[in-house]
Parts: structure tokens; sequence; C-alpha cells
């Protein structure tokens, strides 16, 4: 997340840029294959039909069967366990070692690093580099095997990336542009482009467990827009609910639950994801400190979850049960060190809270995500400049340094078949 930005002119992707990153790293031929191989008879009832090359659904009950603790992919054996961080205001990526819990290497990338994200193959991260305010945008890639950039790719815009379900396309999310980029997936050439005018700050995103649609966050208007993506085409908008409190974000004699009246109108969406029967949307909220419930099929909200002051990045356990919601600590875009920083746990079949986990003497939990086994929650410590292991039996902390103002950090390898994007939205 960042400030609004004007508009900049398109900048097309480079091709020759492009076939020297794809050289560096190396293609992802027979990764499909050994995806169709990990799959089974479908559990927990009748699969849903989905769209046509994208992987089937394994279990319906729990679209995150394939990303538990067991299910490593063929395709990422011989990659390095590490966790890459990229910092948005060094403009580099500090690389840490989880064994060690030191930070290994660290490089420079392109202007304004946002988040890194797996490619749908699972053979490249992808650094995006938005270059806020600026039209040098760029994707820098890094090959797994040896944690290693390769050439930067110009790209217009790009604060985050996802992957069309069926891997034809990585779309770049133009938040400055309102705009939706869908790109070759391995040369990034331009394929096309879907307006999203009424979605001021379009930045997260996930999809529905066919893969027909998606739903992306409008970080500036406080809402939702719903892509189909069969007919490549806005399904419409919902305006997001606010609560009639909030917590407070000043320290307060009250106590660290203590609340306040909501006078926001609007709320400030980030993270979203799916529930695993893939009928709920959760949206953690900036403004609203906690989680909007969104039916996916009628695009109508139901239910909000009060979690801990900003709520903000989202994550599955590794058995699907439970969602890890991290709270930033500060309602402000630019906030402060050492704020009311906290990590809630929400039981996805009854929706409850149970566990609640605050960042010792205070902090920024960001993004990040869960790591092979299950028992470490990584996350960014967005203003505090650190990074936070956490333990998800005990919610025990502990930090590492690294740049200045860490954001999308992503943690590798990671179970599961393919990538949606983002920070390793896997199943």
């Amino acid at each position: 997340m960042h400030s609004p930005v004007k508009p900049t002119a398109r900048i097309p992707a480079r091709l020759g840029l492009a076939a020297l990153a794809i050289a560096a790293i190396g293609g992802g031929a027979g990764v499909y294959a050994a995806t169709q191989a990990n799959t089974s008879a479908p559990a927990g009832g009748a699969a849903p039909a989905t769209v046509a090359g994208m992987p089937p659904v394994v279990d319906a009950s729990n679209l995150y069967s394939e990303t538990a603790s067991s299910h490593v992919s063929a395709a990422v054996k011989g990659d390095l366990e590490r966790i890459y961080v990229p910092n948005l205001r060094s403009n580099d990526v500090s690389v840490i070692d989880p064994s060690s819990m030191k930070v290994v290497d660290r490089f420079k990338v392109g202007r304004a690093p946002q988040h890194i994200v797996p490619s749908w193959d699972l053979r490249t991260l992808w650094v995006a580099n938005n270059a806020e305010r600026y039209d040098d945008g760029s994707l820098t890639p890094i090959d797994p095997r040896t944690g290693k950039p390769g050439a930067a790719i110009k790209v217009d815009d790009p604060y985050n990336l996802y992957f069309s379900p069926d891997g034809k396309s990585a779309i770049v999310v133009a938040e400055a542009k309102h705009r939706l980029d869908f790109r070759d997936p391995r040369t990034l050439a331009l394929q096309y482009s879907i307006e999203t005018p009424k979605c001021g700050g379009i930045n997260h995103a996930d999809f529905s467990i066919d893969g027909s649609y998606a739903l992306f966050t409008c970080e500036f208007e406080g809402s939702l827009v719903k892509i189909d993506l069969v007919n490549r085409s806005v399904l419409g908008y919902l305006k997001l609910n606010m609560p009639s409190t909030r917590y407070k974000e000043v320290p307060t004699m009250a106590g660290p639950g203590a609340t306040e009246i909501c006078s926001s109108k609007k709320g400030m969406p980030q993270d979203i994801r799916i529930s695993p029967d893939g009928k709920k949307f959760y949206v953690a909220d900036m403004e609203a400190d906690g989680v909007h419930v969104v039916d996916g099929a009628s695009f109508k909200e139901t239910g909000f979850i009060a979690t801990g002051v900003a709520a903000h990045g989202l994550y599955p356990s590794r058995d699907g049960k439970s969602l890890y919601v991290a709270n930033r600590g500060s309602h402000r875009i630019h906030g402060p060190r050492n704020g009311k920083g906290s990590v809630t746990v929400i039981d996805f079949a009854s929706g409850k809270i149970t566990a609640q986990w605050p960042i010792p003497g205070g902090g920024s939990p960001d993004m990040g995500n869960v790591s092979v086994d299950g028992k470490s929650l990584w996350l960014s410590g967005r203003y505090d400049d650190v990074v936070y292991r956490i333990n998800t039996e005990t919610g025990a902390v502990a930090k590492v340094k690294v740049g200045q103002e860490p954001h999308g950090l992503t943690v590798w390898p990671l179970p599961g078949r393919y990538s949606l994007g983002h920070t390793g939205n896997l199943r």
C-alpha cells in the first residue's frame, strides 16, 4: 500500500530484457504435468467445474488441501530455503536464511520494491518494483535455485502481481492507473488490459474456487471490484460497510483492547483471501480494524470480525483450518515505530477468534507467509525495519533486522501445485 499517485504514461514491455531474464531463470517445462500427477479423486463432495487449463480442485471442502506441509512439489526440489524481503525505501532485497536467522545476501533491485511473487509454474520469484510516482517500474526475476537476481524487465506500474488460474497470464496490478494488465507469464508481453475506473488503489486479489472470477480490493475507495476472467470484464463494485466502533491506535489507560467511535466514512481494504470451501472471501481493512466477510457468488457483505488495529495481511494455516490476520498497528499509511501491531487467529469453520498475539514492545506486522512445516508465520515489520518470525503455536516472536520499510516478503519454497501470485497464494 502507498499514497495515491497521478497516472503516468504507459511503458511497453521490453522483450529483449525479458529474453535475458528467462534465459537466466530457466523455463517451467514439465511443471504443469507434475501438477496434474499430484491430483486425486475429489474429496469433500463433488469438485466444481473449473475454467479450461486450471488444475482441478482436489478437495471441494478445502481448496488449500494441496498446500499442506506434505505437498511440496517436485518443481521446487533443490530450491534454497530462504525468506526474500523487498525493502521499499532502500530499493533492495534482503535474503534471510531461516535456519540461522541471519541476512545472508542483499542486492539492489528497481525503484520501490513492493512484493516478491512466485510465478504460476513456481520457477521464478518476481520482485514488483512499482517505482512510486515515477515511470520506471520493473519486475526483477530471482532464480530460487541460486537466490540470485536476473535482469530487470521494464513494466508499467507493477504494484502487485498475480497469475490467472490457468497459468496463461501474469496479471500486473497497475494501481496508479486503475488497471489490470494481462501479460505473457514468461516474456511479460502485453496481452490485454481491463480498466477499473471506480477502483482507486486497486492492489490485492483472490480467485474463485472455479477460477472464473477474481475479487480485487480498492484501497482508496473502501470497496471491492469483481472481475470476470472468462469474458474479461468488470462485473461490479461493492462498497464495504464500516463498523460503529474500532480499536484505539494511541495507547490509553483502558488497555490494548480499548475502542473508539469509528468516524471513517469508508474503509481501506488490503489483503483478501477465500475460505477453504470457496464460498466466502475475507477482506482485511486497515480503517475498520478487522475482516469483512463477503459472499463471492452474490457479491454481498455478510459479516465482520474485529481483529486489531489496522488489519492488513491474511494467511491460511497449512491445515486449512485457521486464518492468520496481521494487524499493522496504525491507521496511517506511514505509521510510527513500535505501534499496536498484533496477529489474530480466526477459526475458518466457526468464524471465532482463537488467539491474539501482540508484538512484544510494539510493532507493525504486514505481509508474508507461513513456513512449509506450518510452525512459523513470517511477516515484514513495515514501520520497524525488521522481519518477524511468529511461532504459530505460542505466538512467540523472533526478529531479524532488514532494510528500510520491508513490505511483501515471500517464504520459499512453499507447498502447492501452482501460484496465483502475491506473496505466495498457492493452491
